[in-house]
């Protein structure tokens, strides 16, 4: 598996844990990230600056969500598919080194692999829409 596809497989791993415990993702991060991970430092690097830009922006992505997810409140996601959610976004608006394709590819996967049979689909809607309508991710 590639090294951003195992830095966003740990990115979201955090961000669901803080999200379940109810604590900072900086802190989770710390307390997540293991031996095994941080051999290999460029994982663990991207997964990082995913975490921390996600905690950063975290009132600037929740909003984002909310206003492309028609009748949906945050509390009535599932908790995998909001915070992969928060990690497409992050990088769809913040790391205008990533391609918007690879950002939504990767998220929709995730989704598919951790969410359940509506995921990818419910992730891609949100995130095309966020795609279109931010400045950023447009000229990407």
């Amino acid at each position: 598996m590639r090294r951003r596809t195992l830095a966003r497989e740990l990115a979201l791993k955090i961000l669901y844990q803080a999200d379940i415990r109810n604590e900072s993702l900086c802190a989770i991060a710390d307390a997540f990230i293991t031996p095994e991970e941080t051999e290999d430092a460029e994982v663990v690097d991207f997964a990082r600056k995913i975490v921390v830009g996600v905690e950063q922006n975290y009132k600037e992505i929740n909003d984002l969500i909310l206003s492309h997810a028609a009748n949906w409140h945050m509390d009535r996601m599932a908790v995998v598919d909001r915070n992969i959610l928060r990690l497409g976004i992050y990088e769809l608006c913040h790391m205008p080194d990533v391609p918007s394709k690879v950002t939504i590819n990767e998220a929709i996967e995730l989704a598919k692999k951790y969410g359940d049979v509506e995921s990818g689909k419910f992730v891609n809607g949100i995130l095309d829409k966020v795609h279109k309508t931010n400045p950023i991710a447009q000229k990407k």
